[in-house]
């Protein structure tokens, strides 16, 4: 057959964002394909560059629309670094409630982002309905349900409002009861599951090459490589989870290893707010002097365990009011750009999506 061109979004419930890939395919095989980030998202580092330390914080959430906090969290804690500033205690737990919410979030969007391709739109819809109940949640405490602003350097930007615990408790208890469901409707679901068993494999040696990291990496090589317990940041260290692992990184075990993520964040969430400490929330910086903050001069690499792996900033201060260099380590960008280019060809048309969610593609985070 003629080959011919292609296009999987941007305008496809299987991709995330903006972003499209083009494939050239002969009959229902990819030969060849590649990435279109989409360039709504383009520009974030250097505009860093020309915002003032604190304008940042209402910039660096779009780097990944679907996971905002991470950025806020990397951002925060690499500025603290440069600072010397250790963060108050009850802080630190409130953050990893935010960071593990966040994480159930996506995860959640992304099982859901596999009932799209496969047909089985209910497995969507449920997903969703649940990432919704999450974003009311995000709104209650800090007023905004996607771009959140709400880690901020020294802290959190103000304390959890009276109650919000019962209401985080009864979405835990809500969703853990239906785990089970969770999973017949959509990875044991005979159907679901021919499509995505020895589907678009990642082995091990490819997972070196491209720099994979996060899920992708740890079914893959059956390695317990975690930045929460390799290099712990907040207070992972004091909190008791297991992290998911396999030995094939099939689509398949991707989605189980994001399946048995959930298990392990509802644990955390519910450890923070057992162990969380009274206390304040973030520490002075100085009122009416905020925008003119100036963070000593110094370069730092601040990483966090986004649901997709490493995602780091690396921050150059030259003394001033502004970062003098920025640059985002994207956790999706091997798999999302690199992956594509390489890997993708061979496979069929239908499993391109499946890639996609199961890679955990977000497209602002390679157009930066």
């Amino acid at each position: 057959m003629k080959e011919m061109k292609l296009f999987l979004g941007p305008q496809h419930p299987g991709m995330h964002g903006n972003a499209a890939v083009h494939m050239y395919v002969e009959g229902d095989m990819i030969v060849k394909s590649f990435l279109l980030p989409g360039m709504l998202h383009r520009g974030f580092e250097k505009g860093m560059e020309r915002h003032t330390w604190v304008n940042n914080i209402s910039l660096i959430p779009r780097v990944c629309v679907v996971e905002p906090d991470i950025n806020e969290m990397a951002f925060a804690q690499g500025v603290e670094m440069l600072l010397g500033m250790e963060v108050p205690e009850r802080a630190h737990y409130i953050r990893m409630i935010i960071l593990e919410l966040a994480r159930l979030s996506i995860h959640l969007m992304a099982y859901g982002g596999l009932g799209s391709p496969t047909g089985l739109y209910t497995l969507m819809y449920h997903a969703h309905t649940d990432r919704n109940t999450i974003l009311n949640i995000f709104e209650k405490i800090t007023g905004h349900r996607v771009y959140h602003m709400y880690i901020v350097p020294g802290g959190v930007r103000k304390d959890l409002p009276i109650g919000i615990e019962k209401d985080i408790h009864a979405f835990l208890d809500d969703l853990e009861n239906r785990y089970e469901e969770y999973r017949d409707l959509g990875i044991n679901n005979p159907t679901i599951l021919a499509r995505i068993t020895n589907t678009i494999p990642l082995p091990a040696e490819v997972v070196w090459e491209l720099g994979v990291t996060g899920i992708g990496m740890r079914s893959a090589v059956n390695k317990e490589y975690d930045l929460r317990k390799v290099i712990p940041y907040a207070r992972y260290d004091q909190i008791d989870f297991k992290v998911p692992v396999a030995s094939f990184s099939d689509a398949k075990a991707r989605v189980d290893c994001k399946l048995q993520e959930v298990v392990q964040s509802i644990n955390i969430i519910r450890q923070c707010l057992a162990k969380m400490p009274e206390g304040e929330v973030k520490l002075p910086l100085g009122r009416g002097q905020s925008m003119r903050w100036t963070v000593p001069a110094g370069h730092v690499y601040s990483v966090v365990e986004s649901s997709r792996g490493e995602f780091g900033y690396y921050m150059v201060s030259d003394g001033g009011l502004k970062p003098y260099r920025v640059g985002v380590r994207g956790a999706s960008y091997p798999q999302g750009l690199l992956g594509i280019e390489k890997y993708l060809p061979g496979t069929r048309i239908d499993d391109a999506a499946l890639w996609v969610d199961t890679m955990g593609v977000c497209s602002p985070e390679i157009d930066r």
